[in-house]
């Protein structure tokens, strides 16, 4: 079972799909792999939500990683779960959806955005949080948690784009996610695919950039 430290260990950027047409589903998230992302976020509320999850995961298979996001309700999270989601994401810490996911192993990215948000998730065991929304907060507020959470990490999601995400690696983000900011909504409309795919690498890049910032600003504190 993976846990969510590990998907953002090797998948630093989140590709967030809400309500994407079906019959685009797979042009546009081959346009994202293609671009460099392979973690996706399926959200509940959006529609076909379930249908895309299959359709991703029998298309792509290995290649990218799959989460369920929106997963408010245990309702929501066993449908999620039966349809092939491989993790399972919150915009709360939701303590029913932390016992759920604790006590059958299932990966879980909850939401946090308070100290007590933050406590909650660790006492159920989750050490990985997505601080939402972050694009409201300062970018170093993560350091403030990390204070007296030492061994919690962050994906930042909300307010995240193509200008700001290389900030939010920079200041020790494990990942940071991006929805309707991922690719150009003219490009989207159009289905131009290419184009998209061009926009997602200059995503990946200021990210690798802003991450590589940071440990090398590690390495001269050590």
């Amino acid at each position: 079972m993976m846990d969510t430290r590990q998907i953002f260990e090797q998948n630093p950027i989140l590709a967030i799909m809400r309500n994407v047409p079906l019959e685009d589903t797979l042009n546009y998230a081959e346009a994202i792999l293609n671009g460099g992302v392979k973690c996706f976020e399926v959200a509940l509320n959006g529609a076909h939500a379930c249908r895309q999850i299959t359709l991703l995961r029998g298309e792509f298979g290995g290649d990218i990683v799959v989460g369920a996001g929106t997963a408010i309700t245990v309702e929501r999270a066993v449908n999620a779960m039966e349809v092939g989601a491989q993790f399972l994401l919150t915009p709360s810490a939701q303590p029913e959806i932390l016992a759920y996911c604790r006590e059958r192993g299932i990966a879980l990215l909850p939401g946090a955005l308070t100290p007590t948000d933050v406590a909650l998730c660790v006492t159920h065991g989750f050490h990985t949080m997505k601080l939402f929304p972050a694009g409201d907060m300062p970018v170093n507020y993560i350091k403030s948690l990390k204070g007296p959470f030492d061994g919690t990490d962050y994906v930042a999601i909300g307010g995240v784009d193509c200008q700001n995400i290389g900030l939010f690696f920079r200041n020790g983000f494990l990942g940071a996610g991006l929805g309707s900011n991922i690719m150009p909504a003219e490009a989207i409309a159009s289905k131009d695919w290419k184009a998209g795919t061009a926009w997602v690498r200059k995503i990946v890049e200021a990210a690798l950039d802003g991450r590589a910032a940071f440990e090398q600003k590690k390495r001269d504190k050590e």
